[in-house]
Formats: C-alpha cells, sequence, structure tokens
C-alpha cells in the first residue's frame, strides 16, 4: 500500500482543507509513492518511539513535527533531531491536528471519555464543543478529572452551578471569547487567560495538553483498522511519553 492510498483514506475520514490556516498537517515527510510496509499512530514523536519504528513504515501523528519554517538544520534541536531519523529510515510522517479536532477527537472525548451530554454542532468548522451539565461545580471538576486520570488540576470557580460546558482539547485558550458558555474545559491554561476568563464570568477546569489528547491513537485506530486489514496492513500504537511529571507534597509522579 502506498502513502498516497492511506493519505486518501485519512482525507475522506477528516479532510485536511479543514485545518487552521496556521496549522501543518498533511505529508509532512515522505514522498506519496513510497510503498508502506508497518503503520505507526502516536500523538507525538520523540527519540525514543522512533529507535522502535522500522524502516519503510508511515507514521501518523497528531501534532505535526513541523510548525513553523525551517531556516536551518543542524541536528541540535527537536525537529531536526528527529527529521533526520525520518529520512535515514525511509519513515513517512502524516500529522492529523486541527482538522481532526474539528471532526472527531473533541467529540470522541467528549462523548466516549468524559461522557457528557452532546450538543450536536452546526457547523463542522466550529472548534468548540458543548453539552449540557447542570451539576454543581466542584462535583463537575472532581468527576472530569477522574475520567481523565488527572491527580490535581488547576480550576477558576465562577459559578456554583455548571448548567453549559465547552470543550476543546489540547490548547484552546485563544477561543475564549468565543466561548458561549458558563465553564469551558481545555488545556494549557495560562495565568492572565484564567484572570480574563474570571472577569467574563467563565469557570475553567485545565484538562491538561496530553491528557485530554492522547486518546487520538485509540480513535485514529478504530477509524482506520477495516481500511488496513483489507490491505494486510496492521496500525500500531506506540504513543510517545508525556513530557510532564508532576510535583505532588515532594513526590514526583507522572
Amino acid at each position: 500500500m502506498k502513502v498516497i492510498d492511506i493519505y486518501n483514506i485519512l482525507d475522506k475520514i477528516s479532510p485536511f482543507y479543514l485545518q487552521e490556516k496556521w496549522d501543518n498537517s498533511g505529508l509532512l515527510v515522505g514522498n506519496k509513492e513510497d510503498e508502506v510496509e508497518k503503520v505507526y499512530i502516536s500523538i507525538d514523536l520523540d527519540e525514543e518511539f522512533l529507535d522502535e519504528v522500522e524502516e519503510n513504515s508511515l507514521i501518523i501523528t497528531h501534532h505535526p513535527l513541523i510548525f513553523s519554517p525551517l531556516k536551518k538544520i543542524n541536528f541540535d534541536d527537536y525537529c531536526t533531531k528527529l527529521l533526520r531519523v525520518l529520512i535515514k529510515k525511509n519513515i513517512s510522517l502524516i500529522s492529523m491536528h486541527t482538522n481532526i479536532d474539528k471532526t472527531h477527537l473533541n467529540e470522541y472525548v467528549a462523548k466516549e471519555i468524559l461522557k457528557l451530554d452532546v450538543i450536536k454542532k452546526d457547523d463542522i468548522n466550529d472548534f468548540i464543543l458543548y453539552a449540557n451539565v447542570n451539576k454543581d461545580f466542584d462535583t463537575f471538576a472532581k468527576d472530569i478529572t477522574s475520567k481523565l486520570a488527572i491527580k490535581s488540576t488547576n480550576v477558576v470557580k465562577c459559578n456554583q452551578v455548571v448548567k453549559k460546558v465547552g470543550i476543546v482539547t489540547g490548547a484552546g485558550m485563544s477561543l475564549l471569547s468565543e466561548v458561549d458558555a458558563d465553564c469551558f474545559l481545555t488545556g494549557d491554561i495560562k495565568y492572565h487567560e484564567a484572570m480574563d476568563a474570571k472577569s467574563r464570568g467563565i469557570s475553567l477546569i485545565d484538562i491538561r495538553h496530553y491528557e485530554s489528547e492522547k486518546y487520538f491513537n485509540t480513535l485514529l485506530m478504530g477509524l482506520l483498522e477495516k481500511n488496513l486489514k483489507k490491505n494486510k496492513l496492521k496500525a500500531i500504537i506506540s504513543a510517545s511519553k508525556n513530557p510532564f511529571k508532576f510535583c505532588i507534597q515532594g513526590e514526583t509522579v507522572e
């Protein structure tokens, strides 16, 4: 099976044209005519993961390895180090980022992981997914963090009751001004963003970046499995590790 064949399947599942203007989804490394022997699925790339990947394979990641234009390639930073390995081992790389956020990932996490009462979206281009809640804030926050296996997190509590919640997996605070809910779930919340949310009367629960998006692997596996089986290809989930560890009362935990 060629890279272009898998690319076309992915494009039907979640069209690449839906990605944001600043994004860099699509085929980032490799040739569309290359034959693929194995397919790997991961939220990100890291050196340990790439050591395990066999030559002449295809990796499908959520986060693009290349975001900004490369002005030099001297193998001394994260991106160029990994590019060197990909090229040496003839490994192709396709990334599905903001396109699959919009079409599948936000909804998958909201429905399948958090078990929220999701309100159907009117526009596929909308990033923010909404759900009806009607729960006490403290109870709701505890339920959300428990389902995501988050031991501690930051919250901004503006209201005692959560009636309607908006959710964006990964980092969605740039969309705060568009949130039409009394509570917002997203990751990578900064101090001044929290102050902004408080002034707007929008409660926040930080569901973290990795913890909210790690489900990309199982989601895409389910979407791809039938098509790959027809071509006698097997997808291998081999997730990169969260670079963060957390220190709770002097103890470092995952």
